[in-house]
C-alpha cells in the first residue's frame, strides 16, 4: 500500500475545515521525496468525529478524529514526520484512532459504500481501478436485458427510497411498454430532515450511481434519463456534473456506449427546494419545467411519465446496488444492505451501512452508543416525515419493511434520529406536522387544509388548552387527511401524530390534566 493520507471532503466535514487542511497537506507532501499521496476522499462514517483522516501506510491503514487544535498542527507536524522518513506509528497531537474493531465500524456491510472514503470522488480512474463500470461492460457483452431484469428481481431488491416496492417488478413494467423512447430518472431530491444517505453516496463515489442507471437503461431499453437533485447539495451536484462529464468523455455515456451501439446520455436537473417534488410526479413535472405538483395516479410514471413516455424512477442508493448485486450474485448478495444516517441523542453520529434485518438496537446502541450523560431511549423515528416513532420497548425490531411497518413506521429513504427521555413526543409530533403544512403543495384540500388543523389542534395541546374531545378529533381527523389526500406527502403526513399516540398516549394524556391541576 502507498503511503499517503486520506482526508473526508464530504459537506460534514469539510464544514469542520478538512477542505482547508487537505489543501496544507498537499503542499507540504509535493515538497516530500518519496511521493507522499494526499487526497480528498468521500464520507468515511462517523461524522460527528469529523473532520477525519486516513494514514495510510505499509502496516496499514488508520482512521483519525481529529480535535479543531490538529487544524494549525497538523500540516508542521507532518512536515516534521516526514523529515524523519516514516508516516508508521505517527500520531498526530489533538487526534484520536478509531479502531476498526468498534462496533461503529465493524459491525457494517459496506456494498454501496464500498468506495466512499477509499477514492478520490473526483477520479474517474481511480473509480475504474476499483471496479467501475466492469459490471456495465459485462452486461453489455451479454446483452440480454431480460435476463439483468429477472436477476435484480430474483435478488429481492426493493426501492430504497420508501415504499419498498420490487425493483425487479417496477423494472419489467417499464421494458414492457411499447415503444422506443423511455426514460430513467434517478430521484435524489433527498428531502427528510435528518437524512444524507443519497448525498454521502453522490460526494463519495458518483459513478457508482451513474453505472447504475445506465444499466437499468440498457435493461428498460432507456436512451434519456435526468437525474433529479435538491438544489441544497451543491458539493453532490458539483461532483455529479464532473462525473457525467467523465463518463461521456471516456465513452460510458453518449451514443455508443462501452463501444456497444447502445446509446444513452442522461442530465442533471436541479430542483428549487420543495419537499413534494420528491413524490414521483411532482418530481416529472418539475423536470419538464412545470410547477412541482403531484397529479392523481394512474396513470403511473411506468406508463406515463416525463413528457409521456414511460418512465422508470428509482432513487440514488436503488441504483448504486446494482454494480454490487450483480459483482456479488444472489447468494452473496444474500438481503443485501442499508445505508442510514444516524442522528440525535447517540454519543457517535454518522452514516453507517448494515445487513438489512439488522436490529434497531444493534444500531442504536451497540454502533452509536445510545444516549450521552446516563440517559435512557425514548424512541427512534424512521422515516422521516412520513414515518414514525418506535419505542424502546421495541428496539429489538429488525430492521425491514414489514417489521417497521406493522409498528406504525417505514424504513422510508434511511433517516434515523434517536431521541432520549427528555423528548417531548407531542412536541416531536407538531413538529413533523409543521413541517408537512409547510411543504404542502396546496393542490388538494385534505392535505393543504388538513395538515393546517392537525397542527393547530397539537399547538392547543402544548398549550394546556386541549380536551379529549380535542384528542379525539386529533385521530379522527388524521385517518381522513390519509385517506383522502391525493399524493404521498398528504397521505403519510398523519403517520408521526399517529405513531406517537399508538406509543406514547400517556403524553398527550398528561397535557389534558395540566390545565385541571390545583
Amino acid at each position: 500500500m502507498r503511503s499517503g493520507l486520506r482526508f473526508c471532503t464530504s459537506t460534514s466535514c469539510r464544514s469542520r475545515g478538512s477542505e482547508g487542511l487537505l489543501q496544507h497537506c498537499a503542499a507540504v507532501a509535493r515538497q516530500d521525496e518519496a511521493g507522499l499521496s494526499v487526497k480528498g476522499v468521500g464520507c468515511l462514517g462517523p461524522c460527528s468525529e469529523g473532520p477525519l483522516m486516513v494514514i495510510d501506510t505499509e502496516a496499514g491503514s488508520r482512521l483519525m478524529a481529529l480535535e479543531h487544535s490538529a487544524l494549525e498542527s497538523l500540516p508542521t507536524e507532518l512536515e516534521t514526520t516526514l523529515s524523519r522518513g516514516a508516516l508508521i506509528g505517527w500520531q498526530p497531537s489533538g487526534s484520536r484512532e478509531i479502531l476498526p474493531e468498534e462496533p461503529f465500524l465493524a459491525l457494517q456491510r459496506r456494498l454501496v459504500l464500498a468506495q466512499c472514503g477509499r477514492i478520490d470522488p473526483e477520479s474517474l480512474e481511480e473509480a475504474e481501478a476499483a471496479g467501475a463500470y466492469l459490471q456495465l461492460r459485462r452486461v453489455l457483452q451479454e446483452n440480454d436485458p431480460l435476463a439483468i431484469i429477472e436477476r435484480v428481481r430474483r435478488s429481492g431488491l426493493r426501492g430504497r427510497g420508501g415504499a419498498g416496492y420490487s425493483t425487479g417488478l417496477k423494472w419489467a413494467a417499464v421494458a414492457a411498454m411499447p415503444g422506443d423512447s423511455k426514460v430513467v430518472v434517478c430521484n435524489a431530491d433527498e428531502g427528510d430532515p435528518g437524512a444524507f444517505m443519497d448525498r454521502t453516496v453522490m460526494e463519495g463515489d458518483p459513478h457508482t450511481l451513474l453505472e447504475g442507471m445506465v444499466i437499468a437503461a440498457f435493461a428498460v431499453g432507456a436512451e434519456r434519463g435526468w437525474i433529479y437533485v435538491r438544489g441544497e447539495y451543491p458539493l453532490a451536484i458539483e461532483r455529479l456534473r464532473r462525473g457525467i462529464e467523465q463518463a461521456r468523455q471516456s465513452g460510458w455515456l453518449g451514443g455508443s456506449v462501452g463501444a456497444s451501439g447502445f446509446r444513452f446520455d442522461l442530465e442533471l436537473r436541479v430542483g428549487a427546494g420543495a419537499y413534494v417534488c420528491g413524490e414521483e410526479t411532482a418530481l416529472i413535472h418539475s423536470i419538464e419545467g412545470r410547477r412541482g405538483v403531484p397529479r392523481p395516479r394512474p396513470p403511473f410514471p411506468a406508463e406515463q411519465g416525463v413528457r409521456g413516455f414511460p418512465t422508470l424512477i428509482n432513487n440514488v442508493e436503488t441504483f448504486a446496488n446494482i454494480p454490487a448485486l450483480l459483482r456479488l450474485g444472489l447468494e452473496a448478495y444474500g438481503q443485501g444492505t442499508k445505508v442510514f444516517s444516524l442522528t440525535g441523542h447517540v454519543q457517535r453520529s454518522g452514516v453507517v451501512e448494515v445487513p438489512m434485518g439488522t436490529s434497531l438496537r444493534t444500531i442504536v446502541e451497540t454502533m452509536a452508543g445510545g444516549p450521552k450523560n446516563g440517559h435512557q431511549i425514548k424512541a427512534v423515528q424512521t422515516g422521516g416525515p412520513s414515518g414514525g416513532c418506535v419505542p424502546a420497548s421495541h428496539l429489538d425490531t429488525p430492521v425491514d419493511y414489514e417489521s417497521l411497518r406493522e409498528l406504525g413506521t417505514i424504513m422510508g429513504s434511511g433517516g434515523m434520529v434517536v431521541m432520549d427521555d427528555t423528548t417531548d413526543m407531542v412536541d416531536l409530533a407538531a413538529f413533523f406536522m409543521a413541517f408537512c403544512r409547510e411543504e404542502s403543495c396546496g393542490k388538494c384540500i385534505p392535505c393543504r387544509c388538513g395538515t393546517v388543523q392537525l397542527e393547530m389542534l397539537l399547538r392547543k395541546l402544548l398549550a394546556g388548552q386541549g380536551t379529549g374531545s380535542d384528542l379525539s378529533q386529533l385521530e379522527s381527523l388524521c385517518h381522513t387527511v390519509k385517506e383522502a389526500s391525493l399524493c404521498g406527502l398528504g397521505q403519510n403526513a398523519p403517520n408521526p401524530v399517529l405513531s406517537c399516540l399508538r406509543h406514547y398516549r400517556g403524553d398527550f394524556l398528561a397535557l389534558l390534566q395540566r390545565d385541571r391541576r390545583p
